[in-house]
C-alpha cells in the first residue's frame, strides 16, 4: 500500500468465528445449492485431470514425443518430455464480498452468501485454491479500513464455510483498496490463471472524499497495475448503480445479476470455464 492513495488508512484485518448458529444457517443456504455444485464439478474434474496429465516440456534431449518442429535447431534436443502432474490446478480464484450498508436491501446480502458458499465449495471440489475476503470502510477513526478473511489458501480450515455466513452489510466501501489487497495476494500465487471476482451493489464511497473520479480512477489504475502482474478481474454487479460498476470495469470484465437467485450458479460456471 506504501504507492497508493491508501497508504495512510488504518486497516485491520479481522478473521471471523462461527458457532452453532453459523453451522445452522450454512446448512440452510447450502442445501439447494450443493446438487448444481456437485454437478458442475463433475463435469470440470475431469479437464483438470486432463490438464494435470498432459502437459509435455519441449525441446528435450530426449522424451516420448518427436517435435518435427524443434529439428530446424540442430542441437539435438528434439523431443517432448511428460511434465509430472502437479497437485493443483494452475487456476486460483479470488472472491471479494462488498460489505457496506446497502448490501442489507432487496435480498442481496443473502444472494452474496450464497453465491461465496457455492464458489467455496466448488474449488473445495475441484481442489482450486481459494481466497474469500469481504470489506467495509469507516467503522471508525482508528478503523477505516475493515476485512474480514473469511477463507484463505494459506489458513485452510473445513470451519471456513460456517464463516462464510458472517457476511454482514456494515458500512462504507473502499473499494479500489480492498481490489488492491487480494490482488496483491493472488499475484504472489504459482498457478497460471488468476482471476478475481468483486461482488457489489454500488459505487465506491468512503471518507475523506473516496467517490466519485477519483475513486474510480484508484480502481481503474488498480486494476491495471494488477493485469500486468497476470490477475483478471470480474464484477458481479448485483444493485442499482450498474451502469457506474459496468463503467469503472468496462464491457469485457461486467457481469449484469439481474436475478439474484442466478447469482451462486453463474458465478461457478464462470471459474469453470478458466480451467
Amino acid at each position: 500500500m506504501s504507492e497508493s492513495i491508501h497508504r495512510k488508512v488504518k486497516l485491520i484485518v479481522h478473521r471471523p468465528d462461527y458457532d452453532a448458529d453459523s453451522q445452522t444457517e450454512y446448512a440452510r443456504l447450502s442445501a439447494e445449492l450443493m446438487p448444481v455444485v456437485r454437478e458442475i464439478a463433475r463435469k470440470t474434474l475431469p479437464l483438470l485431470e486432463h490438464e494435470t496429465s498432459s502437459e509435455f516440456a519441449r525441446h528435450q534431449y530426449y522424451g516420448s514425443k518427436f517435435q518435427a518442429d524443434s529439428a530446424v535447431y540442430r542441437d539435438f534436443r528434439n523431443f517432448a518430455k511428460k511434465i509430472p502432474p502437479t497437485d493443483s490446478p494452475s487456476l486460483a480464484v479470488g472472491l471479494r464480498v462488498d460489505e457496506s450498508g446497502s448490501m442489507s436491501a432487496y435480498g442481496r446480502l443473502e444472494a452474496a452468501k450464497r453465491a461465496v458458499i457455492a464458489v467455496y465449495e466448488f474449488c473445495q471440489l475441484c481442489h482450486i485454491p481459494v481466497l474469500i475476503y469481504g470489506d467495509t470502510a469507516d467503522v471508525s477513526r482508528l478503523e477505516q479500513m475493515s476485512v474480514y478473511a473469511y477463507a484463505d489458501s494459506d489458513k485452510t480450515d473445513p470451519g471456513d464455510r460456517y464463516r462464510l455466513t458472517g457476511i454482514r452489510a456494515r458500512s462504507n466501501n473502499r473499494d479500489g483498496m480492498a481490489l488492491r489487497i487480494i490482488a496483491d495476494r493472488l499475484a504472489g500465487f504459482p498457478q497460471q490463471t488468476k482471476l478475481l471476482i468483486s461482488i457489489s451493489d454500488g459505487q465506491p464511497k468512503a471518507m475523506d472524499d473516496y467517490t466519485g473520479a477519483c475513486a474510480i480512477r484508484d480502481m481503474q489504475q488498480t486494476m491495471a497495475e494488477y493485469e500486468r502482474r497476470g490477475v483478471t478481474f470480474l464484477a458481479a454487479a448485483i444493485g442499482q448503480d450498474k451502469d457506474v460498476i459496468h463503467q469503472i470495469y468496462g464491457s469485457e470484465k461486467f457481469l449484469d445479476i439481474t436475478n439474484l437467485a442466478d447469482l451462486p450458479a453463474k458465478l461457478v460456471r464462470i471459474i469453470a470455464r478458466y480451467v
